[in-house]
């Protein structure tokens, strides 16, 4: 049974002016004097779910969701080949962050969000402890480069077909190299067929990783408009082959900075794309967090997880702001 809440309208929502010609679209949804609780999308670039809100009672928090610069309704879009995505780096994004909470009057928030959500939530966390209640990650990675080559090239031998599928999409002379890199290049072509083909065939690739995972949402990458799924993979591809700009290891190394934080730390133990590793390895380092092993789910999800994220995030909610 699904125990979540009703999906509200927005009290609140617009565009902030972020800088470099970027917008961002924010809305804010339940209690305006509730307990403050930012939502952080994955990808990067998928843009945010305006369901994820139903994770939080209305009666209890004031929920601000956004879309990450180039996704969603922000703009521009990183659909168009014109938007370039130079000033689209996890050091904007963490900005982006910080001046959307001072923009809402937000002194502290609790931090929501999974996969790529959960290396932006840590590395604002790491920057900004002082802003930060508790943090609820589903899903955790911290998008090191052995994450990366994992994804993209480590798990193929559990899916040889779709792994070969995947790199021989590619020119013949990139597919002994790095995949991402590869797509990345692709996925700037100034042919639209280029692009459009690159984009469907990583995510056919994504889809094949999540394939097994029944209780969850199979096929879930390909799902959306051809816009959508472009922004999505140019922006994912940028980031990826660009290691997020992050220090190998730095958000592990780095986790000192979250001390007095406290946090949940759930994850699929079927989740291929994103082995159990890293989750352990960052509780073990983070002394305030609490790890939580969904033995039926994957990346996507099932109603246990959904379960203990929905009871992580009503107890920290009875802390009150």
């Amino acid at each position: 049974m699904d125990q979540r809440f009703p999906l509200i309208e927005p009290y609140a929502h617009g565009l902030l002016d972020v800088g470099d010609g970027n917008e961002i679209y924010w809305d804010t949804r339940g209690n305006p004097d509730g307990k403050a609780a930012l939502c952080v999308h994955g990808g990067p670039g998928s843009g945010g779910r305006r369901s994820r809100s139903r994770m939080f009672d209305p009666e209890v928090y004031r929920v601000v969701q956004y879309d990450q610069r180039g996704c969603g309704e922000s703009r521009p879009h990183a659909s168009d080949p014109a938007v370039g995505l130079e000033h689209n780096t996890t050091e904007h994004l963490i900005a982006d962050m910080e001046r959307l909470r001072e923009h809402l009057g937000i002194e502290r928030w609790l931090l929501y969000g999974g996969s790529w959500g959960s290396t932006l939530i840590l590395a604002y966390a790491q920057r900004h402890p002082e802003r930060v209640s508790e943090i609820v990650i589903v899903g955790v990675t911290m998008t090191r480069p052995e994450e990366t080559d994992w994804l993209y090239h480590g798990v193929g031998r559990l899916l040889p077909g779709p792994w070969e599928a995947f790199r021989d999409a590619l020119p013949a002379a990139d597919r002994d190299g790095n995949l991402v890199a590869a797509y990345d290049r692709l996925l700037n072509s100034p042919d639209e067929a280029v692009r459009f083909k690159a984009a469907r065939d990583w995510c056919t690739w994504e889809d094949a990783v999540i394939a097994h995972e029944a209780l969850g949402n199979p096929g879930s990458y390909s799902d959306r408009p051809d816009d959508a799924l472009l922004a999505f993979v140019r922006i994912c591809a940028h980031y990826f082959a660009n290691n997020a700009w992050l220090e190998d290891g730095q958000l592990l190394r780095d986790a000192h900075r979250l001390a007095g934080i406290p946090g949940v730390l759930i994850h699929g133990r079927l989740d291929l794309g994103c082995p159990l590793k890293a989750p352990w390895e960052l509780a073990k380092a983070w002394p305030d967090a609490e790890l939580k092993v969904i033995d039926d789910s994957g990346h996507t999800g099932s109603p246990a997880m959904r379960q203990a994220t929905l009871e992580a995030i009503a107890r920290f909610g009875e802390n009150g702001r």
